[in-house]
């Protein structure tokens, strides 16, 4: 079939448009008589691409935009070839200045190629909705049009766009929490990763108290440093089991003093990005330094956050290694005077309540409890457990909204308006921009999962690695439920009867007081020596060696002993 002699065929009107990669066809078109309004686009393929009746490339025409004029009223151009992205999937400095010549000739500019499910250049870390506003809102250009595979998205950014975010209000909206700073742009609980967590407007920012052999406290987001640091290249040495923390063999920073761990250099990793391939920032993978806990505490005041949330694990297992983790924090927070009514609001949270139970004492601070198994509901007796030694309960996204194996949400869980009911705040953790992180329902965009938690669920915090992405919601005029046009949450469970189901996983188990009460922490143990005051004992005792065997041995012999006490004080400290 002719195509000119079936789109004559078409009803058209003046609401659409035609797009064609052939100039010849666009041309035999505009030759005709079209109904008022209709307007035709030409469409770029790729810049090696040869269209097929100039028989030139599509990037050389688009070097002559001035050709077009007479023929259409617009371009459809792929996204690269506004913004190009070099060979490590960064955007360049610049754009290049195809919209603005475009428009200089009347020429309408529609950017194609957009899709949530993308793996997306670094500099938008994984957000959508981020890669749309630097195509309508990046203070040189603004194109006409965006085609995209998911609409909604595209059209949440554009409604950003106005009113200016900083007249906005974020009263009311529930607590940016992060996890490791901006761990989704800079290695976890660096100094960078804060920083950038406080520019990208987190409310509260995050210190893993973790700790060094020799007792120094300091943030790092396990106490494993395999993942989070280069010591898996330095310390193969130190690579042990601890199943009491983890399941996996580890190096771990209680095994290592701080000394040891300051050689070390930060690391950005993720989960999935053996499985999946996706990196983080990965020109900045190394970059960053080391936050002790009252370095994290000094940070904290200088800045405007509402608050700090401190995390306490497996204080009974550095008890047994002779390292008091309550006690330290508790020493740190006081001597930062952070136990005084003023300055950002602490929280202390913890999976064992016995450690909540030591801050009692500490009227200011509000306990938080993290639960970190999938649970379905919290039983009656649980919740009034709950309310002896915490203020508030730390949630995995699955425990209030569980998905099936396909990855579609099910049904919200009644979790939340439990312990809504009995006053107590609720957050969930963790939030993250991937899309390989988010159920089906939320269609490959993070806002729409944070939009859920804040108005399907209610949530009070939201703990999350890409605080960016959260505020940005939280200043958008669209996350104001009362307007006419917002950000739609998802429905829990709407997306099922499109879908052909699969067996459902057996339920969560409920939270029971079992589950909640946890042993008294043991004493700290006497530490044993480091290995400094170990290599120092040794030192002693190999000069009153060397002593002895002056009175005794010849010369020669008294050297070699000499050269071999040097010889391995040497490969100590290497």
């Amino acid at each position: 079939m002719n195509m000119e002699d079936f789109i004559r065929q078409v009803p058209l009107t003046s609401k659409h448009c035609l797009s064609s990669p052939e100039i010849g066809f666009l041309k035999a078109m505009s030759d005709r008589k079209l109904p008022a309004g209709l307007k035709l686009y030409f469409a770029f393929h790729g810049k090696d691409a040869v269209e097929p009746t100039t028989k030139k490339t599509y990037g050389s025409i688009a070097s002559d935009l001035a050709a077009l004029k007479p023929i259409v009223a617009g371009i459809v151009v792929p996204k690269d070839y506004i913004w190009p992205v070099d060979k490590s999937n960064y955007l360049v400095a610049q754009p290049t200045t195809l919209v603005t010549d475009a428009h200089k000739l009347g020429l309408e500019v529609y950017a194609s190629g957009f899709a949530n499910d993308n793996v997306l250049v670094y500099n938008y870390s994984y957000d959508p909705m981020a890669e749309y506003l630097n195509f309508i809102s990046n203070g040189q250009f603004s194109v006409d049009g965006l085609i995209t595979d998911f609409p909604p998205t595209a059209t949440d950014a554009i409604s950003k766009t106005d009113p200016p975010v900083s007249t906005l209000s974020m009263a009311g909206q529930p607590l940016i929490i992060t996890r490791g700073g901006a761990y989704g742009v800079y290695a976890p609980s660096t100094d960078l990763a804060y920083k950038r967590a406080v520019d990208d407007g987190a409310d509260v920012i995050d210190c893993s108290v973790q700790m060094s052999q020799d007792g120094v406290a300091f943030c790092m987001i396990s106490p494993d440093l395999t993942a989070s640091t280069t010591a898996a290249t330095i310390f193969v040495d130190r690579i042990t089991d601890v199943k009491e923390i983890q399941e996996e063999s580890g190096i771990f920073s209680f095994a290592l003093s701080w000394d040891e761990i300051q050689t070390l250099q930060p690391q950005l990793s993720t989960p999935y990005e053996k499985s999946t391939g996706l990196k983080r920032n990965p020109l900045f993978r190394n970059k960053g330094k080391f936050v002790t806990l009252a370095q994290f505490l000094d940070f904290a005041r200088s800045k405007s956050v509402t608050g700090i949330l401190i995390s306490l694990d497996n204080a009974p297992y550095l008890a047994s290694k002779g390292l008091d983790l309550v006690a330290t924090v508790t020493a740190a927070l006081t001597k930062a005077q952070y136990d005084k009514k003023s300055g950002p609001q602490v929280f202390i949270q913890s999976d064992d309540t016995s450690v909540l139970a030591k801050f009692k004492n500490f009227p200011s601070y509000k306990r938080i409890l993290s639960i970190k198994e999938e649970i379905s509901s919290v039983n009656k007796a649980a919740v009034e457990e709950i309310k002896k030694n915490a203020d508030g309960v730390t949630l995995t996204r699955y425990s209030i909204l569980p998905t099936n194996p396909q990855g579609f949400t099910t049904v919200e869980t009644p979790i939340v308006e439990t312990l809504h009911s009995a006053n107590l705040t609720v957050f969930v953790s963790t939030l993250n921009n991937e899309y390989i992180t988010l159920a089906f329902d939320y269609f490959a965009d993070p806002t729409v999962e944070i939009a859920t938690y804040t108005h399907t669920v209610g949530v009070d915090g939201f703990v999350t690695e890409y605080p960016k992405t959260a505020s940005r919601y939280q200043r958008n005029p669209c996350s104001d439920i009362n307007r006419s046009y917002i950000i739609l949450p998802a429905r829990p469970g709407s997306l099922l009867n499109e879908t052909r189901a699969a067996p459902a996983d057996p339920p969560k188990p409920a939270l029971t007081v079992q589950d909640v009460v946890d042993p008294p922490l043991p004493e700290v143990a006497k530490p044993k020596d480091p290995p400094s005051k170990q290599k120092q004992e040794a030192s002693t005792s190999s000069s009153s060696a060397a002593a002895g065997l002056q009175s005794t041995a010849p010369p020669v012999a008294v050297a070699v002993a000499l050269l071999c006490f040097l010889t391995a004080g040497h490969n100590w400290g290497s």
